[in-house]
């Protein structure tokens, strides 16, 4: 069965995001149409199905990267920001998103709380591996096989008849007795 991993990640946000649409616990607020992501973002999101989008990769996120907290998510959705003349900077991203994300998540039961060694943070839980797994195992099911084919050509044999080829030798050059260059000279 493949997993997460085996599966472009583009396309499995896309489709645990039409997936998330269907769940009742993970809905947008009502101030997601106007906010921007981050302050190093000028605009808004275009896509009107944004957070779902954003709920879903920060969903396979949190299963890849174990314990983690809403710093290292902002640090993740974080970005360069464009200050016109002057250098640009790198700025993390909006915490209230991510928070309220992983919120909604951990009440329809895809992450949890937990502590691993010294780490705290949200982990996924079986029902979010099996999720994201079982949307993996789908678009791995959809795509066609790839057959290696191999396509043999006829090469037409043509003989080239060679010729010898002419060499020339360099020929000796004699030195030019003195007499004859002093002629040379006079003339």
């Amino acid at each position: 069965m493949p997993t997460m991993y085996d599966v472009d990640a583009q396309e499995l946000v896309e489709k645990a995001a039409e997936e998330l649409k269907k769940i009742p616990e993970i809905k947008p607020p009502e101030w997601a149409t106007f906010v921007k992501t981050g302050v190093h973002k000028e605009l808004p999101p275009v896509k009107n199905d944004w957070w779902y989008v954003r709920a879903a990769s920060v969903l396979r996120t949190v299963y890849r990267l174990g314990p983690v907290g809403v710093s290292k998510l902002r640090t993740k959705y974080g970005g360069r920001m464009n200050r016109g003349v002057k250098k640009a900077h790198f700025f993390k991203g909006s915490g209230n998103i991510l928070r309220k994300a992983l919120q909604q998540l951990e009440k329809a039961g895809f992450v949890k709380f937990a502590e691993k060694g010294v780490h705290k943070g949200r982990v996924v839980t079986p029902k979010g591996k099996s999720f994201l797994d079982r949307i993996a195992s789908q678009i791995n099911g959809s795509k066609p096989k790839h057959e290696i084919q191999v396509r043999e050509t006829h090469k037409e044999v043509v003989e080239v008849k060679e010729e010898p080829k002419a060499v020339k030798k360099a020929e000796a050059h004699e030195s030019i007795p003195a007499q004859a260059s002093a002629e040379i000279k006079k003339e």
